[in-house]
């Protein structure tokens, strides 16, 4: 029946990732109904091959623009931006975050995707989107945002800024902005990986190509060792080794005057 679903999903046009995704939610619904009993036990599958799709982020000019027009229609709305694309916070994340879960320069994220908690430290500009919240009250600093509402205002700013037509633009667009910033700053991928709340590694990868940089740094090693290696003497200009055991020249020679003069000494000895 699970492959007859593939089928199924393939014939709709349906990518593997988009497949993956639905085959996922269908396993925590069979998942729970074995622990309950309803079902024997779980049938397998194999998790589709998916291709490296592109990842959009913004810049800082279209973050500018897309910052200011949602903030013309909901202040509020322009903070949660704020914070969320200087902690790579996914949305539902942000929303459900307490006061209580904000000690000093560090928020706690106790509701996440991966059912893990997890503590990021934060910016200046994501510390100062905490204090304005204030205002707006509530248990929370940005627990009174419902999602749709948010949505809303951000495909308005979309729409006005001229972006309707790129599919990409989404909010998720930001966590995708603070991996990019993250990895194009020279972060290590393991750090972001932890950073984001990413379960696997392979999700970090999709940024792995903007760490383009890092690679000059292999070019500059090799340069030093190239140079090194010309600036050390050739075989023909070292000096000739001496043969074990030969004294080199002038310890010959100070060793043959201090045995003439050990021997004059010991003819004055015998004279007097």
């Amino acid at each position: 029946m699970i492959d007859k679903l593939v089928d199924y999903f393939r014939s709709r046009g349906n990518r593997n990732s988009t497949i993956n995704r639905k085959l996922s939610a269908l396993y925590r619904l069979l998942r729970k109904a074995n622990r309950s009993g309803q079902i024997p036990r779980l049938p397998t599958y194999v998790r589709l091959r998916e291709r490296n799709s592109r990842v959009r982020f913004l810049t800082v000019e279209e973050e500018a623009v897309m910052f200011q027009t949602i903030a013309e229609h909901n202040p509020h709305h322009e903070l949660l931006c704020h914070f969320l694309v200087d902690t790579g916070a996914r949305i539902g994340e942000a929303l459900a975050l307490k006061w209580n879960d904000i000690q000093g320069n560090v928020a706690t994220f106790w509701i996440t995707k991966s059912g893990k908690s997890r503590s990021v430290p934060l910016t200046i500009r994501a510390a100062q989107a905490l204090v304005s919240a204030r205002k707006f009250g509530r248990s929370g600093p940005f627990s009174n945002i419902t999602y749709p509402n948010f949505k809303y205002n951000w495909n308005r700013a979309r729409k006005l800024n001229h972006f309707d037509t790129d599919p990409h633009m989404v909010p998720h667009i930001l966590r995708h902005t603070c991996a990019s910033r993250l990895v194009q700053a020279g972060i290590d991928l393991r750090r972001v990986q932890s950073f984001l709340g990413h379960q696997t590694i392979q999700m970090t990868l999709r940024y792995a190509h903007l760490a383009t940089n890092d690679l000059d740094q292999c070019a500059v090693a090799l340069d030093a060792i190239n140079c090194a290696a010309e600036t050390k003497p050739t075989p023909t200009s070292r000096p000739p080794r001496q043969a074990p055991g030969k004294p080199a020249s002038k310890q010959a020679e100070n060793r043959r005057q201090i045995e003439q003069h050990e021997v004059a000494r010991a003819r004055q000895a015998t004279t007097d």
